[in-house]
């Protein structure tokens, strides 16, 4: 029952910051439907060009207009975007690759994969549409969402990962080999992003499949890392799985940790753990501590403190956006702004940024039109409406297709200073960069649906409710339906209080005040009244004393008003105040 009240609280905060509870003022002077509609043409010339002149390599080449496999020969940018063609309304070529991928994947191959990329590109889009699939009109098979075809490809390609996972400290090995397994002389040094970067994707299998093995081996790995942090809180970013020892000691928000960090924060709102959530606050805690100036965040010694690279690099653009997950608006926008200077200075962001110099780095002066400070401005957006985020959009368009536009896609641009290209179009720019600024633009998206509809699907054990919103992006940008992992449960337990919250949600005589109770229990407190009012205090329920004993959740709802409708457990409950 506990566990329930903290579900509702972490679903408060979601749903509020999904809803924009801060906005002011939308985005004046800029023409949003217009914008939208160029960034969906930028994806078509992006995707058409890759089915015309690379398929079924992983990556178009676009300045020669031809293919080449990188990460595996999976036919990459094909997986990377089979989610953004549904968000742009493209349900009738979402089927026709879904059919494609069924018929021409093959994880049964000898090659060297890296399992980081693996998992979020393939695994990630792989369960992303799976989970979209019947919003995508595909019929499907009896039992989904825990069963179907895109399901079991993920499941096969994930098991090709495992035996990186078995080292002494159960933190995985940077590659594998998809038919041999580790290859011996494999070396033992992964990023710390390698490591803690597997929560998202891994736990979604474990829920819908059933075979914990998945979710098992990502706690291990992030269980790993937070043991093996330093006095003062701080991770490096290059550490020896069989060791445990740290062969990077640089501490940052960047390349080689990012993601780690962001999973943490994820895999807390995807599964309603406080223990995720808590590593993560004290990791933020000394990364403010050591690492923050001036709204930047600097590279540090991991064991000391001390400033090693006074560096901003494209990578950490995502911060502001993990900022506004957990409530910390303010700061998220301040940073942010920062990077937008950065941007506005150059027509992209380098790779590499000196803060002191105010200057390119040298032989990191790239963009390769990632999507980072893009994503951060899609949530901020969400939650503040502030029309600066719409510019930052704006900017991102012209300055791409003014670029990096050729004949046969888009083009990384090797020097931000000259405007030199380089012939490569990374599969990520059709998975997130196009994706969340289409997304940016798109604020009536299914994506930002915040509970006004669904889609109840009948189980084995009862209805499942999914589509109600809530998604949480892999670092690929690949959606994820939260309600789905609780789909494939059958816990009698958790079946009853579900039921007794959707009776009192949906009785036409419910009072405002509500209790979960099992059916075949006896409360002691039956006769008391709940003095709190759930519109404005959407956290507190009448409580025991035993309850009343245990210490408030990490995340909690702001006291504010809230109506929106709130999914739980894959059940959608009304709030009709």
């Amino acid at each position: 029952m506990l566990r329930l009240f903290h579900l509702l609280g972490w679903f408060c905060l979601w749903v509020l910051h999904l809803t924009g509870q801060f906005s002011p003022a939308a985005g004046k002077g800029i023409d949003i439907v217009h914008y939208r509609e160029r960034v969906k043409s930028m994806f078509y010339h992006a995707y058409n060009n890759y089915l015309e002149n690379a398929f079924p390599y992983d990556e178009l080449r676009p300045l020669t207009c031809d293919g080449q496999d990188t990460w595996g020969s999976f036919s990459l940018t094909l997986i990377d975007a089979l989610d953004t063609l549904l968000i742009l309304g493209n349900v009738s070529e979402f089927q026709r690759v879904v059919s494609v991928l069924q018929e021409s994947v093959n994880f049964d191959i000898d090659v060297n994969a890296s399992v980081f990329e693996t998992n979020i590109r393939v695994v990630g889009g792989l369960l992303s549409a799976h989970l979209l699939s019947k919003k995508a009109g595909i019929k499907v098979e009896a039992g989904w969402p825990c069963s179907g075809p895109l399901l079991r490809m993920a499941e096969d390609a994930a098991r090709k990962l495992l035996p990186a996972f078995q080292t002494p400290t159960g933190m995985p090995y940077g590659t594998v080999n998809l038919l041999h397994g580790v290859n011996p002389g494999e070396t033992p040094v992964t990023c710390t992003a390698g490591i803690g970067t597997f929560i998202v994707e891994f736990a979604t299998l474990s829920h819908l499949t059933g075979d914990p093995v998945f979710e098992d081996v990502a706690r291990k790995a992030l269980k790993t890392l937070w043991k093996n942090r330093s006095e003062i809180g701080l991770v490096g970013n290059h550490i020896d799985v069989v060791t445990a020892k740290w062969v990077a000691q640089d501490a940052g928000i960047g390349a080689g940790v990012d993601s780690y960090f962001e999973y943490l924060v994820k895999g807390a709102i995807l599964l309603q753990d406080e223990e995720l959530m808590s590593m993560f606050l004290d990791y933020n805690k000394a990364l403010k501590n050591y690492t923050k100036f001036d709204d930047w965040y600097l590279w540090v010694q991991m064991y000391k403190g001390t400033v090693s690279m006074p560096v901003f690099q494209s990578l950490e653009a995502y911060w502001p956006g993990l900022q506004s997950l957990i409530g910390d608006i303010d700061n998220a926008m301040r940073t942010f702004l920062n990077y937008y200077t950065v941007w506005r200075q150059f027509g992209g962001l380098p790779e590499f940024y000196n803060i002191p110099q105010g200057y390119t780095v040298e032989k990191r002066e790239g963009y390769p039109l990632r999507p980072e400070l893009i994503e951060s401005a899609m949530y901020l957006y969400r939650a503040t409406r502030d029309p600066t985020l719409l510019e930052l959009g704006r900017d991102v368009v012209e300055a791409i297709e003014k670029i990096s536009k050729v004949d046969c896609g888009f083009a990384t641009i090797k020097d931000l200073r000259d405007h030199r290209l380089d012939n490569r179009m990374e599969s990520f720019f059709l998975a997130e960069t196009v994706k969340y600024l289409y997304l940016l633009f798109d604020s009536d998206n299914f994506i930002h649906n915040n509970g006004s509809y669904f889609d109840v699907v009948p189980m084995p054990y009862g209805e499942c409710v999914l589509g109600a919103g809530g998604y949480i992006f892999n670092t690929e940008a690949h959606p994820i339906d939260p309600a789905a992992l609780h789909c494939c449960k059958k816990q009698k337990e958790e079946q009853w209080e579900v039921e007794d919250l959707i009776r009192e949600f949906y009785s036409p005589k419910r009072s405002k005040k509500f209790m979960l109770t099992r059916p075949s229990e006896k409360r002691e407190d039956e006769g008391q009244k709940d003095s709190t009012d759930p519109s404005s205090e959407c956290c507190k329920e009448q409580i025991n004393s035993k309850q009343k004993e245990r210490r408030i959740p990490l995340l909690s709802c702001p006291s504010q008003p809230f109506n929106s409708k709130l999914a739980v457990l894959g059940q959608v409950f009304l709030d009709n105040t």
